[in-house]
């Protein structure tokens, strides 16, 4: 089987990718296609047109992380005959930034943390306005691969867990007490003390959250983001925390995001000031990231190679017209 990885890798990077995978397997990498070109599998975010007619054996695109750029799904919509696949292998550090927002935001981490470095103990002496989560309801939007890893996690906070699931089973999976579809998601919201939305953003899941919605939750409820900024409208959410009617948030994805290099040091992630707000965590889209995700990325491509080259099914295939 012949694979074209669109990027180019680091000598050791490439290496590595290569010593799992099957010896007979055919790889070729960078921005350049090889000539002739020959591939059944093309790996890349976002394909021109040209990197997908150049070889007419392809028929599989893998798109290297989790997520379909709204480009993308609609060039693969004019190629029918070639399967598109995610990779997932940043769903547990996703998860475990899920959780770790959850906490600090829950615990008003960040601005007690910050008196303190200037020696103010005075919260240690005000009324607490940390939230306990044991025995609270976990609501969360997506139980995907991130999903389901953050309902392991919070379950073991002693929490209960509710799902909600584009298709939703019948029985609620193991390690969940419900899974509902997404159509009842307002009956649900009034039951969710945190609100973890996992979801990718689609036409389906944009503006999702929006003030009703807010309005819907309890009181003490945090909400985390670590799916798409829009799928929650910046205003609505914005003034639920301003106003205290949401307690706290913590937020890894954002609405404005830097154009290029030299505006990384000033972009201001939305249109409202969020960081005036001591009930936010703000984190600029890390989560996937960590000190062992590269090679966490490589070993799952290896894996689904390897499944294709097998003549097996590879996983996580896209649906173009759900968007994901």
């Amino acid at each position: 089987m012949s694979v074209h990885l669109l990027e180019t890798l680091e000598a050791n990077d490439l290496a590595y990718l290569r010593e799992r995978l099957d010896p007979a397997m055919e790889l070729t990498c960078g921005l350049e296609l090889p000539s002739p070109a020959r591939y059944q599998v093309l790996v890349a975010g976002r394909p021109r047109r040209d990197h997908l007619t150049a070889s007419p054996n392809l028929r599989a695109l893998i798109i290297p992380w989790s997520g379909v750029p709204r480009a993308t799904c609609e060039l693969m919509s004019e190629f029918p005959h070639v399967e598109v696949h995610n990779l997932h292998y940043n769903a547990t550090a996703v998860a475990e930034m899920a959780v770790a927002l959850l906490l600090a935001a829950a615990k008003f981490i960040v601005p007690i943390d910050r008196a303190f470095r200037n020696h103010n103990w005075t919260p240690r002496y005000q009324p607490d306005p940390a939230v306990m989560l044991e025995g609270k309801t976990a609501l969360i939007l997506g139980y995907g691969a991130i999903g389901q890893h953050v309902a392991r996690v919070v379950r073991g906070l002693g929490m209960k867990v509710t799902a909600v699931r584009r298709r939703a089973p019948t029985a609620p999976p193991d390690g969940l007490d419900e899974i509902h579809p997404l159509q009842t998601l307002h009956r649900l919201l009034p039951r969710a003390d945190a609100l973890l939305i996992c979801l990718p953003h689609t036409p389906a899941t944009d503006r999702l959250i929006g003030a009703r919605e807010l309005s819907l939750l309890p009181a003490g409820a945090v909400l985390v983001n670590v799916g798409r900024g829009p799928i929650v409208d910046q205003a609505a959410l914005y003034t639920a925390l301003r106003d205290g009617t949401l307690t706290a948030a913590g937020l890894d994805v954002w609405y404005n995001y830097p154009r290029d290099e030299l505006a990384r040091s000033n972009t201001p992630p939305s249109a409202y000031p969020f960081h005036e707000l001591d009930n936010v965590v703000m984190s600029p889209h890390r989560a996937g990231g960590t000190l062992e995700i590269e090679e966490r990325r490589l070993e799952h491509l290896a894996t689904m190679l390897n499944a294709a080259a097998r003549g097996e099914e590879m996983p996580n295939r896209v649906d173009l017209l759900e968007g994901y």
